[in-house]
């Protein structure tokens, strides 16, 4: 005998695919319902052919109805569509974007602008021997960055005797074994200086003084001061250079040949022309 069950259910279907199809997601739903409590169980009957022709039907009826509505979500009640949520990313910027973005993380440091005008604290000794003005331009230049050292001990390192010192070149390489980090190079002018080397003198005044160095030129001929003293050394001599003043314009000379005349000011142009044909060291 058939189960009056599944007639009823067959009818109830029949009725809904003809008059309300869109209720056919409900109605197979209860279908299933009531077929599992009643004890007619339609996908696990191994042994009973007509359950398996029955779900076989709901579940054509189910098709039928999704694609009369052209809804293909109605044909399976128990499918839910997951909402896609993009998975977030991440990536790390690159050395180049970060220094697009951050330009100050690879620029150095500025430098602060050098004073205007600096003169050094120094202590002024004046030549010991008229052959001794090399080591005491030295001496001189040294006593501004706090070395004390007396001309005899430079002269020796010097090698300075009766014929006075040999150049520039010695007076930078005494300089650097006394001071840290050997800052001092030397500055040769062949010839009569050009604007550029002008120039170049200029700065590395500026630059020494500003670091709390005294420089040492070795000079020959004649120059006057900004005060009109006349300086005359035909035979050649040593000067240190302890300040300036107008941006480097103007420099102030500490001379050990007169200790009646310690120091004058005198042009930067005027300098460089008087150091022609030897050097400096700065």
């Amino acid at each position: 005998m058939e189960d009056p069950v599944k007639h009823t259910l067959q009818r109830q279907l029949r009725r809904l695919v003809t008059e309300r199809p869109y209720q056919i997601v409900a109605a197979s739903a209860a279908a299933l319902a009531i077929a599992t409590t009643g004890g007619a169980l339609l996908t696990t009957a191994d042994d009973a052919p007509a359950d398996q022709r029955t779900a076989t039907t709901v579940a054509e009826m189910r098709s039928d109805v999704a694609a009369s509505r052209g809804d293909a979500r109605d044909a399976s009640p128990s499918a839910s569509v997951a909402p896609t949520t993009a998975a977030p990313t991440t990536s790390a910027a690159s050395p180049a974007a970060k220094a697009k973005i951050n330009p100050d993380l690879t620029r150095k440091p500025t430098p602060p602008k050098p004073p205007a005008t600096k003169v050094l604290d120094y202590d002024y000794e004046a030549q010991n021997t008229y052959y001794n003005c090399g080591p005491a331009a030295t001496r001189n230049a040294l006593s501004a960055a706090g070395i004390d050292r007396t001309q005899e001990e430079l002269g020796a390192e010097l090698g300075t005797t009766e014929m006075g010192t040999n150049s520039a070149e010695d007076t930078t390489r005494v300089l650097n074994a006394e001071v840290k980090g050997s800052p001092y190079r030397t500055r040769m002018f062949p010839s009569a200086p050009s604007p550029a080397q002008m120039d170049r003198l200029q700065a590395d005044v500026v630059k020494a003084i500003t670091d709390g160095r005294g420089v040492v030129a070795n000079v020959v001929g004649d120059a006057t001061d900004t005060d009109g003293g006349w300086h005359s050394y035909g035979g050649g001599h040593y000067i240190a250079v302890v300040g300036y003043k107008d941006n480097g314009r103007t420099v102030r000379i500490a001379d050990s040949a007169n200790p009646a005349d310690p120091s004058y000011w005198i042009t930067t142009i005027d300098l460089a022309n008087w150091i022609t044909s030897r050097g400096y060291s700065a």
